[in-house]
């Protein structure tokens, strides 16, 4: 019996998001294939022997409606029994249907306005692999040798800090300045090591924390890919940054990660127990959506500063 995933998603924390129920999938019919319009996730999972392979597709090239001919050859060529679709999607699902899966699950397709990806997850392997209390987070799997050559890289006898200052729009960014500002208190209260983490688009980023903090105890990221990045991530104490790729990894790899929320919804960063939000003075986080783009200076450096300090110690 061969069991496909289809997730609908291109970033890959969204991706990430998603990997609990995928393992829960796995564990009942064996490892999975999974379908994803992230072209990194592969480079994540390769060490995990619950995922048998990550397929990716172009997600532009699948959204008319004659596109469900080809994406269905593409399913068809993978002899799927079983396929599990995480989106309202009907094209996915005749396309499905079309490549002679038999068993075909998805999302209500008129559920897709305001999803909410962790419950409509959750609700959905509850459902139709007949489990109660699905978890919502598991443990990504990285090998050992991957972490025997970060190691090379990394000091232990510090405290190692992630410093999530990409993301994937400029109304989720906390900003340069207030890393700056936190970092040089940090840097006056206890002995740390930083690692900016972003984007090859947004050198300009790492730049210009890396030249403004007092002490040389920063790097970039931004010339390593997915593979050498992740078992780095799973070596340091803490993410403290943007919602952003690195705190789905940190938090499955039981590290706590601070998310600072200025325009992302709650569900991103609220399924596991190492994921600490943290908002805008006196707002309600069941209000923050994608369009609520708070001024980046409405999260205060000293509300972050004690937060650390609260979880570090």
């Amino acid at each position: 019996m061969k069991t496909g995933v289809f997730l609908n998603y291109i970033g890959l924390g969204s991706n990430l998001l998603h990997l609990s129920y995928c393992h829960q999938i796995a564990k009942k019919y064996g490892p999975v294939t999974i379908i994803t319009l992230c072209e990194n996730l592969r480079m994540v999972l390769e060490d995990d022997p619950l995922i048998e392979n990550v397929i990716f597709i172009e997600g532009k090239k699948y959204r008319r409606l004659i596109d469900i001919i080809k994406l269905s050859k593409i399913l068809k060529a993978h002899s799927f029994n079983k396929l599990y679709i995480f989106y309202p999607s009907v094209r996915t699902y005749l396309a499905a249907k079309l490549g002679g899966i038999k068993e075909v699950y998805s999302y209500s397709f008129l559920k897709k306005k305001k999803l909410h990806l962790v419950k409509a997850a959750k609700e959905f392997i509850e459902k139709y692999l007949k489990i109660s209390n699905c978890p919502t987070e598991t443990n990504l799997f990285i090998s050992e040798s991957k972490k025997k050559i970060a190691e090379k890289d990394i000091n232990k006898n510090i405290y190692n800090i992630i410093i999530g200052a990409g993301s994937s729009g400029p109304t989720t960014k906390w900003g340069e300045k207030n890393y700056i500002n936190l970092i040089n208190k940090l840097n006056l209260q206890d002995n740390y090591f930083f690692y900016i983490l972003c984007g090859a688009n947004e050198k300009y980023l790492s730049d210009k924390i890396i030249e403004n903090i007092n002490k040389k105890n920063c790097i970039s990221l931004e010339n390593k890919n997915i593979s050498e990045i992740i078992p780095l991530l799973s070596l340091c104490k803490m993410y403290v940054g943007n919602d952003s790729f690195g705190h789905h990894v940190t938090s499955q790899c039981n590290i706590p990660s601070l998310i600072l929320l200025l325009d992302t919804p709650k569900a991103y960063s609220d399924y596991s127990k190492n994921q600490f939000q943290i908002i805008p003075e006196g707002k309600d986080i069941n209000k923050i959506e994608h369009n609520t783009a708070f001024d980046s200076n409405s999260i205060t450096v000293d509300q972050v500063f004690k937060k650390i300090l609260e979880l570090k110690n």
